[in-house]
């Protein structure tokens, strides 16, 4: 009997009323919105404008997207165009099935596109959204989570997946690839982001330097799973990817560092000038609100200087002067009465 394992959802379709919310889409959007926001910190790090990262992500996400079904379709053709499989499936992306080598070959041809209209250079916007496309598929594989699917060998082991009885698969307690992977793009994430600051990665090396690290991770996941998928030479369809991939990427950072070393000292064309007009701007209005204070501080003082004039020359009181007089009289009669009666004691 296993004592502890990682339970899986009973559903992967939460009904909010008419509306279906699916948990791999929720995982998907959430992964894009992740990408986007720390892209975007990262692009006016090095010196582009907001927003420039969401604008050109209206362009990759779904070129992204589309690249990637295509990529699990076609490598996976027998789950939809075989006998007894309904074609019209290869549609339904909400229950699964997304190929990150398509998404992201396609997905660079609609940033492409993105940064072409924009007067931008695509390696120097590919290595600031490095780091967030890997948080976002750490956060795209707990999708897999939802619909069971993607788990390895089985185990007893204590973060063992449990898997219920379903079409194409069998209850049991499996290797959790999904969490394996999730967890693996974070670290592929922060050594990015280590590597970045460390060396000051330029022209697309960021962003070969993330496909690597994924790559090499891929690989031995790829091995642990035990869904169906083809095989070439004894090796998994997508372990091969990796391994190509891999290699690709690393003779890119060679060579690109060699022919280009540094990086990118202007990412965005006139980003700087509009940052410097808005530091004009924000001195400019703080020179205003100072001399607007020192206007005010003027009028003040002159305030005070009218007010106490006026007391100087304001009429005194009623009926002082006639107590002062009074007040003299009584020390008059006062020293009178005290001189009478010195001079008869004497």
């Amino acid at each position: 009997m296993d004592l502890a394992f990682i339970p899986s959802p009973s559903t992967g379709v939460i009904n909010l009323g008419p509306i279906p919310l699916r948990g791999y889409a929720f995982c998907i959007i959430i992964g894009v919105f992740v990408a986007v926001w720390f892209g975007n910190k990262r692009w006016v790090a090095r010196g582009g404008r907001s927003g420039t990262v969401a604008d050109i992500a209206v362009w990759a996400v779904p070129f992204g997207l589309v690249g990637g079904r295509l990529y699990h379709v076609i490598t996976d053709y027998q789950l939809y165009f075989s006998e007894g499989e309904n074609w019209v499936d290869a549609f339904k992306i909400w229950e699964g099935g997304l190929g990150i080598w398509g998404a992201i070959a396609l997905g660079a041809v609609g940033a492409w596109i993105g940064c072409r209209r924009r007067g931008i250079p695509l390696p120097a916007w590919a290595d600031a959204l490095a780091p967030g496309i890997a948080l976002a598929q750490a956060c795209g594989r707990w999708g897999n989570w939802f619909n069971q699917e993607l788990y390895g060998k089985e185990t007893d082991l204590p973060w063992a997946l449990e898997i219920s009885e379903g079409p194409n698969r069998v209850a049991g307690t499996y290797h959790p690839t999904f969490l394996y992977e999730s967890l693996w793009c974070i670290g592929v994430a922060l050594l990015v982001i280590w590597a970045d600051r460390r060396f000051k990665l330029g022209h697309g090396r960021a962003f070969a330097l993330y496909v690597a690290a994924y790559c090499a991770g891929r690989g031995w996941i790829e091995y642990m799973r035990v869904d169906e998928a083809h095989h070439i030479l004894g090796l998994r369809l997508n372990v091969w990817t990796a391994l190509i991939v891999f290699v690709l990427a690393v003779a890119y950072i060679v060579i690109s560092a060699k022919l280009r070393p540094g990086r990118e000292e202007i990412v965005e064309p006139g980003a700087a000038e509009d940052a410097e007009k808005a530091g004009d701007d924000a001195k400019d209005g703080a020179e205003d609100a100072a001399g607007t204070a020192k206007d005010a501080s003027v009028e003040l003082t002159k305030d005070g200087d009218d007010a106490a004039d006026a007391g100087k020359k304001a009429d005194p009181a009623p009926g002082a002067d006639e107590a002062a007089e009074s007040t003299d009289a009584d020390e008059r009669a006062a020293e009178k009465d005290d001189t009478a009666k010195a001079a008869k004691n004497g």
